[in-house]
């Protein structure tokens, strides 16, 4: 079966129920990357800590910025979560991570198909292109969709014992963010440095 196929028979869940049940995985270590819009609502609602990162403003810098977290503190496990319309803007991380092999970054594509924020456009890829396939492509072996909540939460487990990046995708549906980030990015950054334990607090 493609894994294309599989894309389609996977349960269409909601983004801030999946973010919920990330974040109750996590300790108090690691690290969360938040993409731009809904997808950083969600984890704002979800659970507001001091090793959350919110990007504000720019598409498709979650994985990037989960990979510099990942390299610069390897002992740190470390989650970078992705709309799927973010990620197309910025295929090319994809290959850069799979040729660096951070063993302790996660990537979530959390996949609707949509550039939600925007007005709900299609994304150009909604109906012709397959994320797991193109991580796998690019170099992602250890690359699946989610097929519901369960499988969701046995995939992070495994992505936590994993020795290589992962990449969890996730069908979801066209529900708005729960809340909205505070939008401050001094303090988010400052926040964050605080919680990685590379800076004092102001």
């Amino acid at each position: 079966m493609s894994s294309n196929l599989n894309a389609r028979n996977t349960k269409v869940m909601n983004r801030f129920h999946v973010t919920s049940r990330l974040i109750a995985k996590l300790g108090n270590e690691e690290a969360v990357i938040g993409g731009i819009g809904n997808t950083n609502f969600d984890l704002w609602a979800a659970g507001h800590r001091p090793q959350n990162f919110y990007m504000l403003g720019s598409m498709g810098l979650a994985f990037p910025i989960g990979l510099g977290v990942a390299l610069a503190q390897p002992d740190r496990r470390v989650f970078a979560l992705e709309g799927d319309g973010s990620l197309l803007m910025q295929l090319g991380a994809l290959s850069t991570i799979a040729a660096l092999k951070p063993k302790n970054l996660t990537m979530i594509v959390m996949d609707n198909g949509i550039y939600q924020i925007t007005g709900a456009q299609p994304t150009p890829a909604a109906d012709v292109a397959d994320i797991v396939a193109i991580a796998v492509g690019s170099g992602l072996a250890n690359s699946a969709w989610a097929a519901d909540e369960e499988d969701f939460e046995r995939l992070v487990e495994n992505a936590m014992a994993a020795a290589e990046p992962s990449l969890i995708a996730v069908r979801i549906d066209d529900k708005p963010g729960v809340g909205t980030t505070r939008r401050d990015p001094v303090q988010i950054r400052e926040r964050f440095m605080h919680g990685l334990g590379v800076r004092e607090p102001l």
